[in-house]
């Protein structure tokens, strides 16, 4: 298997764009990793989304984002795998260019979630979990989330206050980040009174949903020649499922595929997370940022919240997290975000990050989750 870099990104804000439909978002993205690698084609496009033909009547996304972005004839799929649809475009494209059979992929993760009614975004997220034993119950995705928070307060004696310092922390970085749908500094006070969604899950322990497309464009890491930009090589790329249903999980409190697929990266990238310069993790729910801070070794079990009441997810802490404001408050389109995240991750490493540039980064991390941690893709880049 052939090493592979990343040499192109391109993304749009996450918003509401009225104005722009699920193929203008996607192949504004392509063009723009398209001109920053400075290439006018590519051997193969893959395409990362989950709720195109629930919420935009349209499949056959590889085609259609080809035709649309100037690539026709082109190979193109679409990659479906919930929330973490987005990671799993950028793996098969990693997976594709490291084995010789292409040579250059873009990854492209898109989704238009705003036109729809909330209660057709609500059933359309659903259908992430388990349509027999969890949503024919009448469970929402909020609620699955709110009842593993629930559980983890219980267990380890922490309050609902204690995970402000990850909602706090989310927002200001994305103050200044120009892409990000909610750039609106929040406090402690702010996020105890929001209005409550399901207990103890509240307006400010969730990402909102948005549209957007981010894309990245891979090829082997043999061709590069370093021309005053960093290298940025895919040093790890692994990928793990848990049951869809939560009971079905003999601890619900862990999450094991995010255990496994870091644990696989890890030992890809010939790393510990000790080696890890900042973490861009999946905070759909405040809860998940604690559950993935245990489970890729971070945090020791229980004691997730410790590392964000300590000040140490911050951009000058031990660990920065949600950099660029993360799902929380750049915006979860959900689709995308595992493709925002690696294009995040890039920008960190080529030391483009403006005002959120974490200092000396050299190795990130990026974790996608999709359902209630049922797929979860871990990668690690490495700039040379």
């Amino acid at each position: 298997m052939r090493e592979v870099a990343i040499l192109g990104i391109g993304m749009t804000p996450v918003d509401e764009h009225w104005d722009k439909s699920i193929r203008d978002l996607a192949a504004e993205a392509v063009i723009l990793a398209l001109q920053d690698a400075q290439l006018e084609s590519v051997d193969a496009l893959y395409v990362g989304n989950m709720l195109s033909g629930l919420i935009s009547q349209q499949e056959n996304l590889g085609t259609l984002i080809a035709d649309w972005a100037g690539l026709r004839h082109t190979e193109a799929v679409k990659i479906e795998a919930a929330c973490s649809s987005g990671a799993a475009a950028v793996r098969q494209a990693a997976i594709a260019v490291a084995s010789g059979f292409i040579d250059s992929a873009i990854a492209v993760g898109v989704e238009k979630m705003t036109e729809a009614k909330g209660t057709e975004i609500t059933a359309a997220l659903a259908t992430a979990a388990d349509a027999d034993y969890e949503v024919a119950h009448g469970v929402s995705f909020v609620a699955l989330n709110a009842l593993i928070m629930q559980r983890y307060m219980h267990e380890h004696g922490w309050q609902h206050k204690d995970f402000a310092p990850f909602s706090i922390n989310a927002h200001r970085n994305a103050l200044t980040n120009p892409f990000a749908r909610l750039q609106e500094e929040i406090d402690e006070q702010d996020y105890t009174k929001a209005k409550m969604i399901a207990y103890p899950i509240n307006l400010l322990d969730a990402s909102p949903i948005g549209d957007g497309a981010a894309a990245v464009l891979i090829v082997p890491r043999e061709t590069l020649r370093k021309n005053g930009r960093p290298i940025i090589k895919i040093a790890g790329s692994a990928a793990a499922t848990d049951s869809i249903a939560i009971h079905d999980r003999k601890d619900p409190l862990w999450l094991k595929a995010a255990e496994i697929s870091a644990r696989k990266a890890y030992s890809q990238a010939g790393i510990k997370p000790e080696d890890i310069d900042f973490f861009e993790l999946h905070d759909a729910f405040s809860i998940m940022s604690a559950l993935s801070l245990e489970a890729c070794g971070f945090a020791e079990r229980g004691n997730g919240p410790r590392l964000a009441l300590d000040g140490q997810i911050t951009l000058t802490g031990k660990l920065p997290i949600t950099t660029m404001g993360g799902l929380k408050a750049r915006g979860h389109p959900v689709g995308a975000t595992g493709v925002y995240q690696i294009v995040e991750a890039v920008l960190q490493l080529r030391g483009m990050a403006g005002e959120n540039q974490v200092p000396d980064a050299r190795i990130g991390m990026t974790q996608n989750i999709g359902g209630s941690g049922s797929n979860i893709i871990t990668h690690i880049l490495v700039k040379e």
